[in-house]
């Protein structure tokens, strides 16, 4: 009967199976930055293509504290997640709408790798790998920033745009409602100021027939 595996073997298959996914990232996202249109989000995510490029290279220093040969095994999920991002840019969105799909698409890819590193540390620290752990904890940290800034991005325009591009006649209405709701103060001043003004000349009135 064959030795039962250890928890020191996941570790190293998950380390195998993220070194294939930061991979198969570098090669995906000039692609994708070649494809969006907002320059902030361009900006941010060339950013992180230079980070992944780190990442890749921690690793490898993990394995080599290890004493394990640096080499990837094919991730599926990450496959799979890439899969859809590239369907999604051989669809005819308008510019806006492709800024957001594509955005919740990469987001998708850092809160994968968010949860694997986060269990790469967690199995790290248990095995008295601190070195290791330290060197995961770095990339958690830029996996997390990445994903807070896709959200500070798609938030601070881009799925506004989308949605005015997809419902125009409901931005309409809500510019028209606040116009509306920015003359009602003065229409009820000036009615107040009319009845006033009636009040006094009734007054005044009054006073003259005594």
């Amino acid at each position: 009967m064959a030795d039962s595996k250890t928890l020191h073997d996941a570790f190293i298959d998950e380390l195998r199976d993220t070194y294939d996914a930061e991979k198969q990232i570098i090669k995906a996202l000039p692609k994708i930055i070649k494809t969006v249109s907002s320059e902030e989000l361009r900006e941010g995510l060339q950013m992180h293509l230079e980070e992944t490029k780190n990442h890749v290279y921690r690793l490898e220093q993990v394995f080599e504290q290890l004493g394990e040969k640096a080499r990837g095994k094919h991730c599926s999920g990450m496959a799979g997640i890439l899969e859809e991002g590239k369907n999604a840019m051989e669809e005819e969105f308008d510019d806006a709408a492709m800024d957001a799909v594509l955005t919740a698409g990469c987001q998708r890819v850092e809160h994968y790798e968010i949860t694997a590193y986060g269990s790469l540390i967690a199995w790290a620290n248990a095995m008295g790998h601190d070195e290791s752990a330290e060197l995961l904890q770095e990339t958690l940290d830029e996996e997390k920033a990445a994903d807070e800034k896709l959200t500070k991005v798609a938030e601070s325009g881009i799925n506004q745009a989308a949605a005015g591009f997809a419902h125009p006649d409901d931005a309409q209405t809500e510019d028209e409602d606040e116009g509306e709701e920015d003359d009602r103060p003065a229409r009820r001043t000036s009615a107040r100021g009319k009845s006033r003004t009636g009040s006094r000349q009734t007054a005044k009135a009054g006073s003259r027939r005594k």
